[in-house]
């Protein structure tokens, strides 16, 4: 261990410029706006390759990225954005399932037949289609890394939000699932759930939930750490995730929520 100064890294500019993520291709759904946005400008940042993709384009998704309009609750929508990815990516080493969401609405048992199975397509089935689709070139190349967003609310899930949460559930459960089957094969397969965290989808189905009667309502205080979370501390979370300073890690389920949600 050199204390002089000397090492010779520290002063070699190709070093000294490597990015971390050099030479990775990237896929992320729902890239185009909050928690997505900053996943891909992260990535880009890092120096990966970056395919996006959502059912409309915004302005805020991040220069440098190629954007596809995709909607991943189908299997054809599934289909059609692995095959794109080959395409523009010829194939993916990082792999981020980002889209999701749901509509609150009075109680659990007012949640129409079609929304429970749309916040499935769209929190679960999604990335349990891409998976089938994407995996299979991780594990031949035996290497690769895919991130499920999750919720850290699934602990303390208001009946509004039910089909949402327990969508959430499912994928944790087959995330420990499929990082089980991947391991030997050199692929990892990890979860991160952010708790309240101020993006623009957040905030508009905070305000759909205000509008709903339905008993105590929810909680406006700031979690224990002070503040909400950025969009920012999520993709910090998966990024450490995607990393090999975490490549002794499967199977888990990083919970950035401030503090918010106790779990036992």
């Amino acid at each position: 261990m050199t204390t002089d100064g000397n090492d010779s890294t520290k002063n070699d500019p190709e070093n000294s410029e490597k990015k971390e993520f050099t030479g990775k291709r990237a896929l992320v759904t729902g890239g185009s706006r909050g928690i997505g946005a900053a996943l891909v400008r992260q990535l880009l940042d890092a120096g990966a390759e970056v395919l996006t993709t959502a059912r409309a384009a915004t302005s805020t998704v991040p220069q440098g990225a190629t954007f596809v309009e995709a909607d991943v609750r189908t299997r054809a929508g599934a289909q059609a954005l692995a095959a794109t990815a080959r395409e523009v990516l010829g194939g993916v080493d990082l792999l981020v399932h980002n889209a999701g969401g749901a509509r609150p609405h009075q109680s659990a048992t007012a949640i129409p037949d079609e929304e429970w199975q749309d916040a499935l397509d769209l929190n679960f089935l999604a990335a349990v289609r891409l998976d089938s689709l994407l995996a299979p070139g991780m594990r031949e190349q035996r290497s690769g890394v895919i991130v499920h967003v999750s919720s850290a609310a699934n602990p303390l899930t208001p009946p509004p939000f039910l089909h949402y949460t327990a969508a959430k559930a499912a994928l944790e459960n087959y995330s420990r699932g499929l990082a089980a089957e991947l391991a030997p094969h050199g692929v990892r397969v990890n979860t991160v759930s952010p708790g309240r965290t101020a993006t623009p989808g957040g905030e508009a189905t905070r305000e759909q939930w205000a509008l709903i009667d339905s008993g105590p309502g929810q909680d406006t205080t700031a979690p224990p750490l002070g503040r909400d979370g950025r969009p920012d501390d999520i993709a910090d979370a998966a990024l450490f995730l995607m990393s090999e300073r975490a490549s002794w890690l499967t199977g888990s389920n990083l919970v950035v929520d401030g503090g918010e949600f106790t779990r036992g």
